[in-house]
Order: structure tokens, then C-alpha cells, then sequence
């Protein structure tokens, strides 16, 4: 008897399907804590999947040859600006702000507030570019001394810095846009903008570098904030319904609780920005010391967005939370969060410190980026990644406080903690070399992880019992068993390998990771794995059903 025929899939379903992500991904789509994630997440590893081929060209182009180390050096002085005069409050206290007129119903209030707050920043950010356009020259000579002794490194560099600099204005611009789309919990653009930047730099350089040198890239970094972060952010907030208007008024109470929530980032210091100067001021009196560290940390930066991204996408929901009988879900809600981005880290910092010297070799060698300067970004970034769990960790603790409203204790705990490390990078550099400063990078995070979670257990906001230490557990021994593999691998195979033969090393390290992972976490009866599958079961029933 011949079986009934198996009935199609019906087309409508896989319709829905594919109706269900691109209404996720339309920009005014609301998210969940957990979809925001996802969505930012992905678009972070995107836009660092970007930005990595960005810094492929420019190895090929540059190497580790002075241009190279003044272009590395050009954003410095456009991020200080930034920091020292809105602290990176953009996305951070102004979410708060206006998240809270949302649900307070004072929208018109909040609007009137963000028009006011834009103007003044705008006025006081175009007036500290123009100063700095002048002061270029001295502030590099303070920032990297190293640049001194060579006088065409330091022009290019005041040369590079001068162009970039008017970024600053549009980031600032597109942030407060952007913290609009967030309060509303909209984060499709916000999650998107920053490709075009990095792709704006990778075109500036391919269609003008012939003519105009390093010099094209930085343009068409410029060109790409403007188009990116700003114009994409200001086309968003405007379709969510947002009137800005030019508008001064200095006693306008938004702006007044805006600047005293901000103020206290302003006079601050982190590590989270400052760790990268610090290193710069020292590797600049080693030729190519800036450009092999700034790239090292800008590889890390890739891992490391995991923890920024949930970071981000959590401070809109740990906002609505706080304050409203709802503290318990709060301090819940940051210990799980914390908890599963710190034990993912853990297991891709497994993966990623053997196998750093490949997958540099593998992707960056080329042109004027030789073996051995590959080999010292490999070590950097080796070194930089014991530490990813702490980066990934301080995300999340430090938004908090500032979803608390609470931006003092985590700036004088980071301030104090800025203060005592210079003598350690000092210290550590003097004594082991430019190693020694990535050393002291991850003592300095994680210094500061810890600091910030101790602080909130002692003001019983977020208590250290509710952290899944024993999830921690696990993942620490299956990590520390898959590093272990992987190190046997990388022993038993020669040092210096092919592109292809690299290839093929990092693929099969990728699987061994993984299967030593997986299975040790289950023999130690870790619910990280089972959590994992019934999540991602969860997704396909969801999508399958519409």
C-alpha cells in the first residue's frame, strides 16, 4: 500500500518567515531585551567585520611604517574632545532621560529638552574644534613624544588629526538622534550606521588614494560620519515623529538635569577610553609601537563588542526597571546578563589566545605587513583576550548605575582606578617591554570590573550571590580544556605555515573548540548548553509558526 503523498510546505508559512525578519529588522520596530541584543550584536560584529577589512588595506598600504603609526594616531585628539566635553553621555544618560519622559508622558517636555541640549553641544562642540584645529600641534607633541624625533611623522599626523577632527560635531549629533531611537527601544539603524562609516573610509582610500595618500582615508572617514552615524540617526528619529528645532534656552530643566548627570563622566576617567592613550603614549617611542598596539586593540575590539552590544541594548529595559517596585528584576536582570556574556567570553577567549598568531598571520600578512609584525599583534591581542570576560562584564555594571541615574560612583571608582594604574602601565612597560603594557591593560579592566560590582552588592542594588558562579565554573574548566587542545594542536604543527595550510588550522581549531567546549560542559552539568539548544528551538518554532 503506497504511502500518502507528504503534503508541501505551505508557501504562506515560509512567507511568514521571512516576514518575521524583516519586520525585526524594520527600524521602527520595537524590540525585546533579548531580540535588541541579537540584532545589536550582529550588527556590531558586522560593522567590526567592516572595520577589520578597513584595517587590512591599510596594513597593506601602510604596514608598520610611520604613516602608518601617524594615521593610528589621528583620532586621538577628536576622541579626547569627545570625552572630556559630553563623556560619552550621548547614549547613556540621555537614554534615561528621555526614557523615563516617555513613560511619565512628558514626551513634548523631553522633546523640547533634546532641541535644547543639541543646540548648546553643537554651539560648544564646533568652538572646541576650531580651538583644537590650532592646538593639534601641541597636543600631540604631549600625547606620543615618540612622533618628535621623526618631523614628517608629526606633520602627517597634525595634518590627518586637522581633517578628522569636525567628526566629532556629527557623531555628537548623531548620538543624541540615536539615543531618541533608543529610548523607544527602535534599534535597527542605530544598530546599522556605523557600516557606512568604516565603509566611507575603505572608499576614500581606493578612490583617492593615489592622488591624495593616507590622507584620502581620513576624508573619507569624515564623509562617512556625516553620511553614517548622523544622517542615517537624524532620518530615523525624524520618522519616529521628532521636531527639533535650534533652540538656546540655559534654564531649561532638561538640559540642567542632562548636564548634572553628565557632568560627572566630563570630570572623569575610565579605562574603558583611556587604556588605549596610555598605551599609545608609551609604544610611540618604539617605531611602529602605535600602530602594532592600536591594531591589536582594535582586533579585540571585535570579541570585545559582544560585551558592548548587550551593554547597550540592556540600558533602555534595566531603566524601565529600576525605580518602579521592580529592583528585584533589576538586580535579576544585570546578574543573568552578566553572568551569560561573562561565560561566553570566557569560552571565546579559549578559542582566541592559542590561536591569535594565526588568524592574525592569516588575514593582515601582506603587502608592508610582514610575518613579524604579525607575530606582534598576535601576542597583543593573545595577551589582550585573557581579559575579555572583564571588558564584557564592566559593560554591563557600569550601565547600572547609569540606568539608576547614578553616573558619580561609577566615575570617582574610575577615575581612582585610572589614577593608580598609570604608574602599573609605567611599571610594566620598563619592566617587560611592550608587552608589559598589554599586561597591564588587563589587570587595570579587571580592577575595574570587579571594583564595579562590588560597589553595587554594597549599595544593594545588584548582589554578587545572584551571579551564576557555578555556570562560571564550568565554562572556566571547559575553556581552560579547550585552550589546552588547541595549544597541543598549535605545538605539534610548525611554526611558519601556509595560507592555506592556516586556513585549515583555523577551521579545525574552530570544530575541536567547539566539540571540547560543548562536551565538557555537559559532563560537568553545565544548563548552558541545553539552555542554548531549547532557546534556539524556541526561534525556529517562533519563526515557523508566524
Amino acid at each position: 500500500m503506497s504511502s500518502p503523498p507528504v503534503p508541501a510546505r505551505a508557501p504562506g508559512r515560509q512567507l511568514s518567515t521571512a516576514r518575521r525578519v524583516l519586520q525585526t529588522l524594520r527600524p521602527a520596530h520595537a524590540h525585546t531585551a533579548f531580540s535588541a541584543t541579537l540584532l545589536l550584536t550582529a550588527a556590531a560584529l558586522g560593522s567590526k567585520v567592516i572595520s577589520l577589512v578597513r584595517v587590512k588595506y591599510i596594513l597593506y598600504l601602510l604596514g608598520k611604517t610611520p604613516a602608518a603609526d601617524a594615521f593610528n594616531a589621528m583620532f586621538q585628539l577628536p576622541d579626547t574632545i569627545s570625552y572630556f566635553l559630553i563623556g560619552g553621555a550621548t547614549s547613556i544618560t540621555f537614554v534615561t532621560m528621555l526614557t523615563r519622559y516617555r513613560e511619565s508622558g512628558r514626551e513634548q517636555e523631553g522633546e523640547e529638552a533634546l532641541s535644547v541640549i543639541f543646540t548648546t553641544m553643537m554651539l560648544v562642540l564646533s568652538v572646541a574644534v576650531v580651538l583644537a584645529e590650532f592646538l593639534a600641534p601641541l597636543y600631540i607633541r604631549l600625547a606620543f613624544p615618540g612622533f618628535t624625533r621623526n618631523p614628517a611623522e608629526f606633520a602627517l599626523c597634525v595634518h590627518l588629526t586637522r581633517i578628522i577632527l569636525p567628526g566629532q560635531v556629527f557623531f555628537f549629533g548623531g548620538g543624541i538622534f540615536g539615543a531618541v531611537l533608543l529610548a523607544r527601544k527602535q534599534f535597527t539603524l542605530q544598530a546599522f550606521a556605523p557600516l557606512v562609516y568604516n565603509v566611507g573610509m575603505i572608499l576614500g582610500g581606493v578612490l583617492l588614494f593615489w592622488r591624495l595618500g593616507v590622507a584620502s582615508i581620513a576624508w573619507g572617514g569624515l564623509a562617512g560620519v556625516i553620511l553614517g552615524p548622523f544622517a542615517i540617526n537624524a532620518a530615523g528619529a525624524r520618522a519616529t515623529g521628532m521636531r527639533l528645532r535650534f533652540h538656546l534656552d540655559f534654564r531649561n530643566r532638561g538640559l540642567r538635569e542632562w548636564f548634572g548627570k553628565t557632568l560627572p563622566l566630563i570630570l572623569g576617567f575610565s579605562l574603558v577610553t583611556v587604556d588605549s592613550w596610555i598605551i599609545a603614549h608609551f609604544a610611540s617611542r618604539i617605531t611602529g609601537g602605535v600602530t602594532l598596539f592600536l591594531n591589536a586593540k582594535q582586533l579585540f575590539s571585535v570579541p570585545q563588542a559582544l560585551g558592548q552590544a548587550a551593554g547597550a541594548a540592556s540600558l533602555p529595559f534595566l531603566a524601565s526597571l529600576f525605580g518602579k517596585d521592580r529592583n528585584l528584576a533589576f538586580a535579576r536582570s544585570v546578574n543573568d546578563s552578566v553572568s551569560r556574556i561573562a561565560a561566553f567570553s570566557i569560552l571565546l577567549s579559549a578559542w582566541l589566545t592559542p590561536m591569535a598568531g594565526p588568524a592574525v598571520d592569516f588575514f593582515f600578512r601582506g603587502g608592508l605587513f610582514r610575518r613579524t609584525d604579525a607575530s606582534a599583534v598576535a601576542l597583543y591581542l593573545a595577551i589582550f583576550s585573557l581579559s575579555l570576560c572583564f571588558w564584557s562584564a564592566q559593560a554591563i555594571y557600569a550601565r547600572a548605575f547609569y540606568a539608576a541615574g547614578d553616573t558619580l560612583t561609577p566615575m570617582v571608582a574610575a577615575t581612582g582606578i585610572v589614577l593608580v594604574s598609570l604608574p602599573v602601565y609605567a611599571l610594566f612597560f620598563h619592566v617587560f617591554g611592550a608587552s608589559g603594557l598589554a599586561y597591564a591593560s588587563d589587570v587595570g579592566i579587571a580592577v575595574q570590573a570587579t571594583a564595579f560590582a562590588l560597589l553595587l552588592h554594597r549599595r544593594g542594588m545588584v548582589s554578587l550571590r545572584g551571579l551564576h558562579r557555578a555556570e562560571l565554573f564550568r565554562s572556566l574548566a571547559a575553556g581552560v580544556g579547550s585552550a589546552a587542545a588547541l595549544a597541543a594542536m598549535r605545538y605539534a604543527l610548525p611554526r611558519a605555515l601556509s595560507r592555506p595550510e592556516e586556513a585549515v588550522l583555523l577551521l579545525a581549531s574552530a570544530v575541536v573548540w567547539a566539540v571540547v567546549c560543548f562536551g565538557l560542559l555537559q559532563l560537568t552539568g553545565s544548563d548552558l548548553p541545553g539552555q542554548l539548544v531549547q532557546r534556539l528551538r524556541r526561534r525556529a518554532a517562533a519563526a515557523a509558526s508566524g
